[in-house]
């Protein structure tokens, strides 16, 4: 006791004849944890820093060094998680820290009537433990000499499992004994805040195999879910992984899961693209591959090991890992603050305000919810409303269905077949052509010739330089949509007088006339008819491209990816430059409508009416190809839903591409109000983490004081005041982040915060 209040740990309890100061140890433990430094580069160092000339004259304790920072590393945790202050008996994972934004009964949620306490308009998704399953190849660990005698310190107390009770659900398992006794570790993370779940990781013997995942997802399963009965989990093969595992874990007496609880798999969105549309639900990103990264820093200096020291050294690495993602859970917004508080919640070393993770969740919640109740309800306030209640319905039975037959989700694939185009023209098809462009070619020149009774005997519309003004006007607002050069996607030409075009003669409507030029000529009445017509012109325009866009979406997806040949794959590009030229010609005359309109005046139809851009002429990728990356949020442009009952009035196909995307973008309006829910939900579970931390610490600072203990008394004093604090910043934080994002989006937030 002597050393220790001199601040040395000795080496020995028995016989200390060598101590090192607290600050080397914690110096040490911060070096291996940030940089990886292994016990031998740091006494190497020492030795250096004691004499640099004859470093190898300082006599060896690298040995002492790896023995005292086991323990040291062990009294730490024990300080940090209270059991310092109380005699109870350590269960599994006691000495590892978890998600503070995950909903926990008992520490962050009420539990005062022995079930998860919720409002009557609380959905019951809400209490959810979402859990990502993944392994990593890099933490291998060597067979040891004499495993007996290495002795464990804390087995089953943090993030490794126990090792017995593992070991004999492996001997069940009939597992073999390799050349390495781990070939690498797995487990479980919260997939939605990247925090290892304790008690779950587990070792491999041979490759990532389900009697090593079943077990991890087992322990964490059991971790702190009492009251929720619903877990998700992703893992990149869950498609398989999930078909047998509730035979696995019946036929096992060392698995279990909570009764009652629902379990729904999923794949995360890193891994999905990989496979068939059929498979389940997606997440963001791959979160256990970044938990990886810090970890593969010091699996090499672990790997020869002793079992028990290893474990811990991953342990330790993990709760540093879990506490940086607690303390990153709130984002301060106080810039300037006259102090800061020394957060000595873990390490007693880090002095800073913390950053960004649920206030950029919420931002990016709220901004998709307002932009994703936009597109939704443009395209439902235009749809027919009997097709509206049938779709309503066949949700409704995916939703129901979908966990027992996935296949109910096919409602959101297209269902309906388009017969092939024709790339070439027949003679047929080129002489109805020609009769058409001489029957054009008659009724332009019958207004020609009308044209004096509604303009006016001043007007000659033959005059060339009349008509020099009205071509120069129509070249210069022409604009080319194409994506094809020119080589792939010929047309003809319009300047070749050879060619007989009527389409490209100019009329002399009021918009090519001028403003000016017909209130002089007192042809009011006639720009206002010309508005009608250029109106109805461009809708059409529109229809048609809508209808075009839709047919190049049905090749891509029938015909460009499932080509096997570069025949083909050639004959299917073809019919994708028909129907882009088709596409591009009714954009240039919706173009040419909309520079018409603008000539006019007196009409508010350039709200209405936008100006098309490049992308917005691109295949829907919800039909092309739903599964491709970046599409998950992609929404149809503004020009789709002008119109919804007209187009699926006129053709069963366009029908069936409104229901596919009313539906996705249904679910993505869903999926992101849901998301508003629960990250504000998530704000409250924090805050009610930290206040039951303080109220802990609170409760061992009053034991201590009974006892008379100073030290531990001030030490929770300490802990209480810092987590008061965390909850109080947390609190602030988010009320001040919600009041900013009503400012800047007005989208109702119903504010989930307490206040107390």
């Amino acid at each position: 006791m002597q050393l220790f209040q001199a601040g040395l740990f000795p080496a020995s309890f028995t016989r200390p004849k060598t101590a090192f100061t607290f600050a080397v140890l914690d110096d040490f433990l911060l070096d291996n944890l940030e940089c990886g430094t292994s016990a031998m580069n740091y006494y190497s160092k020492i030795c250096r820093l004691t004499l640099s000339i004859f470093p190898l004259m300082v006599p060896d304790r690298y040995r002492e060094l790896m023995r005292a920072a086991r323990q040291w590393r062990q009294c730490k945790l024990y300080k940090w998680h209270g059991f310092a202050h109380k005699d109870d008996q350590l269960k599994d994972g006691n000495l590892a820290l978890f998600c503070p934004a995950c909903p926990q009964p008992g520490i962050n949620l009420d539990m005062s009537t022995g079930t998860v306490t919720q409002s009557d308009d609380t959905p019951s998704w809400l209490m959810t433990r979402y859990l990502v399953m993944d392994g990593n190849f890099k933490a291998e660990h060597m067979h040891l000499v004499n495993p007996s005698d290495k002795i464990s310190l804390m087995d089953g107390l943090g993030f490794m499992v126990s090792d017995d009770r593992y070991k004999s659900h492996l001997v069940i398992a009939h597992d073999h004994v390799q050349r390495l006794e781990a070939t690498g570790i797995g487990g479980c993370a919260c997939a939605r805040h990247g925090c290892f779940v304790p008690h779950s990781m587990v070792d491999f013997q041979k490759g990532k195999r389900q009697m090593n995942m079943d077990y991890a997802l087992s322990q964490a399963l059991n971790y702190r879910t009492d009251g929720i009965s619903r877990a998700i989990t992703f893992y990149d093969i869950n498609y398989q992984y999930n078909k047998y595992l509730k035979d696995r874990i019946t036929a096992s007496m060392y698995l279990s899961i909570p009764i009652g609880m629902d379990i729904i798999p999923g794949i995360g969105l890193w891994h999905v693209h990989g496979h068939q549309d059929s498979c389940f639900v997606r997440i963001d990103g791959e979160i256990m591959e970044t938990l990886w990264a810090p970890l593969n820093i010091i699996s090499p200096l672990a790997r020869g090991m002793g079992t028990p020291h290893c474990k811990e050294v991953l342990d330790y690495q993990m709760n540093d890992c879990n506490f940086m993602k607690m303390i990153r859970i709130i984002k301060s917004l106080t810039t300037g603050c006259t102090y800061i508080v020394l957060l000595v919640i873990m390490h007693d070393w880090l002095a800073r305000p913390v950053a960004k993770f649920l206030s950029r969740k919420l931002k990016e919640a709220i901004k998709g919810a307002a932009e994703s109740k936009l597109a939704f309800g443009n395209l439902n306030e235009t749809a027919q409303p009997d097709m509206v209640i049938l779709w309503k319905e066949e949700e409704a039975i995916a939703h129901a269905n979908r966990a027992e037959d996935p296949a109910a989700m096919d409602i959101y694939e297209v269902r309906l077949e388009r017969g092939k185009l024709r790339t070439h023209p027949t003679d047929t098809q080129l002489l109805k052509v020609a009769q058409c462009r001489d029957k054009l070619h008659t009724q332009i020149t019958r207004f020609l010739e009308m044209a004096p009774t509604y303009l006016g005997g001043d007007v000659n519309v033959n005059d060339p330089d009349f008509l020099v003004i009205v071509r120069n006007s129509l070249d210069n607002n022409y604009e080319d949509y194409s994506d094809f050069d020119e080589d792939q996607n010929p047309g003809p030409d319009i300047h070749d007088a050879s060619i007989f075009q009527p389409e490209l003669t100019v009329i002399p409507l009021p918009s090519n006339i001028g403003e000016v030029r017909c209130r002089e000529l007192g042809l009011t009445n006639l720009m206002k008819e010309e508005i009608s017509l250029q109106e109805g012109q461009a809708n059409d325009a529109l229809h048609a491209i809508r209808v075009h866009l839709g047919d190049k979406a049905v090749i891509f997806r029938n015909t460009v990816q499932s080509a096997k040949s570069q025949a083909s794959s050639t004959r299917a590009w073809t019919q994708v430059c028909s129907v882009e030229t088709a596409v591009n010609l009714n954009a240039s005359i919706y173009s040419k409508c909309r520079s018409q309109l603008v000539k006019l005046p007196d009409h508010d139809l350039l709200t209405k009416y936008l100006p098309l851009k490049k992308e917005d002429l691109k295949a829907s990728s919800v039909v092309a190809d739903p599964n491709a990356c970046g599409q998950r949020d992609t929404t149809l442009s503004w020009f789709w839903s002008l119109d919804v009952q007209g187009d699926t009035s006129r053709n069963d196909w366009m029908t069936e591409f409104y229901r596919v995307n009313w539906l996705r973008t249904k679910a993505l309006r869903d999926r992101w109000n849901e998301e508003v829910m629960l990250v504000k939900h998530e704000m409250q579970w924090s805050i009610n983490f930290f206040k039951h931390r303080a109220k802990q610490w609170l409760g061992h600072m009053r034991d201590a004081t009974s006892a008379g203990l100073t030290g531990h008394t001030c030490y929770a004093a300490r802990q209480s005041h810092i987590y008061d604090q965390l909850a109080a910043h947390a609190e602030d934080s988010f009320c001040k982040m919600i009041v900013q994002l009503q400012v800047l989006v007005p989208v109702p937030v119903e504010v989930v915060v307490a206040t107390s």
